[in-house]
């Protein structure tokens, strides 16, 4: 990415007192980026200098800036690093995109898994190209893969904890393929699975028993479409969200096709769904395997179907942890916090453990 910035780099030896590295005898290094545009690079710094700070606390560099300058003290890969975040950084805002403080702190996650990563490609509008009503783009080095994996797989099963972006970015891949008219149909389902509750007890009809189930995907694609298309696709059938029952006995041609919530199928409605799939469809199968609502005795289709088709190919397999977390940065400590309590398997406690490795 094109930064439009200027360097000056110098080493010296850390000496007691300092702004230095870990190490008496390491050396530390002196860098200072002159960027060519004032107001970019105020907005890339953030009020009271917000994204320094976040280098500061997660690199443990010296950040200062005055103007259009900032100058990085520490060690030589950590600034490294830091230099690296804010040039990334600041070609993003220079393209018209903002940058939040949990943007900063993925970016520096990112770069430091992989520090020749190009935030460019990683931030890739989505819907970009088709005119989407908001900028949808990965978040982290798992989403960006994710995306990659829906674009080369006929069928992907995506596994992870909640916040992961597993639904939602199925949702917009589907959206963009509808409007290349690379499919025909979006069809949208996940099985109505109460937690504890009975939906012959529930008031309404049987639509209005089942509507609350699929709020999340009427959600999230009013999210990336205006209302009024989202209306008027539904209405013509472009555009589907039901429940998963309703699937059974149909053929899905030229379609893109997501389940949500596949960890409250069971292995049959698991089964049907996978085979109503026709010519030139995709599907995206998500859920979360420690989220089970069965019945205890009963056997996550999602579960069962990770183990019966791994190592088929054309089936892809991506998963997430609670490092790919993408809300608040409390729900990853919370999942973990759960996790180490070891009340119940990452499987959920109803078959073998899914493949470790993504594709």
């Amino acid at each position: 990415m094109q930064c439009c910035c200027w360097l000056r780099s110098t080493a010296f030896p850390a000496t007691e007192g300092g702004l230095l590295t870990r190490q008496e005898n390491e050396s530390s290094t002196r860098q200072t980026l002159i960027f060519d545009d004032n107001q970019t690079a105020a907005a890339l710094y953030g009020e009271g200098d917000r994204t320094l700070r976040i280098l500061e606390q997660e690199l443990g560099v010296d950040a200062r800036a005055r103007g259009n300058e900032v100058r990085l003290v520490g060690g030589t890969v950590e600034v490294g690093l830091a230099r690296k975040v804010l040039e990334e950084l600041y070609g993003v805002l220079r393209e018209g995109n903002p940058v939040h403080a949990s943007d900063v702190r993925q970016a520096v996650r990112m770069v430091t898994q992989k520090p020749d990563v190009d935030l460019h490609d990683v931030y890739e509008d989505v819907l970009s190209a088709v005119g989407g009503r908001r900028r949808i783009a990965a978040k982290n080095l798992a989403q960006r893969r994710y995306i990659e994996l829906m674009r080369q797989r006929d069928v992907l099963f995506a596994l992870g904890p909640a916040g992961t972006g597993k639904t939602y970015l199925a949702m917009a891949i589907a959206i963009a393929a509808l409007n290349r008219h690379e499919v025909a149909r979006v069809v949208l389902t996940r099985p109505a699975v109460e937690a504890g509750e009975k939906l012959g007890f529930l008031p309404g009809s049987m639509a209005e028993k089942v509507n609350p189930y699929l709020r999340p995907l009427y959600d999230a694609l009013n999210d990336m479409m205006p209302f009024e298309k989202v209306a008027r696709l539904m209405e013509r059938g472009v555009i589907e969200v039901a429940p998963l029952a309703f699937m059974r006995g149909r053929t899905l041609n030229d379609s893109f096709v997501i389940l949500d919530e596949a960890q409250n199928t069971t292995p049959e409605q698991m089964k049907m769904f996978l085979t109503r799939l026709g010519y030139d469809s995709v599907a995206v199968v998500t859920g979360d395997l420690t989220q089970i609502d069965l019945p205890q005795e009963k056997r996550s289709g999602l579960a069962d179907a990770v183990e019966i088709l791994r190592g088929v190919e054309g089936i892809g397999f991506m998963h997430f942890t609670e490092k790919d977390v993408v809300r608040h940065p409390l729900v990853q400590s919370i999942i973990r916090a759960y996790e180490s309590r070891g009340e119940r398997p990452a499987n959920g406690g109803r078959g073998n453990a899914p493949p470790n490795e993504n594709e």
